[in-house]
């Protein structure tokens, strides 16, 4: 089973395109912070990430994620984002790395669940404010940086794929993960 993680800044374009992989027939796994934050504001909190814990939530739903998709068909899944994402969300937001995240980021040091090479997702040259997303394109360069650092404190290499229109960015991911070394 080879895991992919797909990654990048708020805006950049990934859940469009784990959307066209799904529709493709790959296997994909959804992002663990969106649906933490939906199910917070939905219970009233409107800024959940603001929380101390939050990353432990995320971080928990994110590892529930990885045990259950070994059931996914298909020798490749495609993953939006990982335990490192919520680290970066963690220094970006000033949160402290809890007990759950740093079990995470061990599991990653020691297990290798995912392939080598992250799939990094460029900005597009704009961010659509949502009500988990909001943040403007300076703050999103900035989270880009952080995740940029923390994926190679980690050991991963990057291969960005460049901002394109979502079928040319999903193809080019296809490709990458043909490579061995991916």
């Amino acid at each position: 089973m080879r895991r992919h993680i797909l990654t990048g800044a708020p805006g950049a374009g990934k859940t469009t395109v784990l959307r066209l992989l799904a529709a493709a027939g790959h296997a994909t796994v959804a992002e663990a912070a969106t649906d933490r934050i939906a199910a917070a504001q939905e219970a009233g909190e409107a800024a959940p990430w603001e929380r101390d814990g939050f990353c432990d939530e995320v971080a928990a739903l994110q590892r529930d994620r990885l045990l259950a998709a070994g059931t996914l068909p298909g020798p490749d899944q495609y993953f939006d984002r990982s335990p490192v994402c919520t680290l970066a969300l963690a220094r970006f937001t000033g949160r402290p790395v809890g007990p759950v995240l740093a079990a995470e980021l061990d599991r990653l040091r020691t297990e290798r669940p995912y392939r080598e090479r992250v799939l990094f997702l460029d900005l597009l040259g704009f961010v659509t404010p949502t009500a988990a997303r909001r943040i403007d394109l300076a703050g999103a360069r900035r989270f880009e940086q952080l995740h940029l650092e923390a994926y190679a404190e980690y050991g991963f290499t990057i291969a960005r794929v460049r901002a394109a229109d979502p079928r040319s960015r999903a193809a080019r991911i296809l490709d990458l993960a043909k490579e061995p070394h991916a």
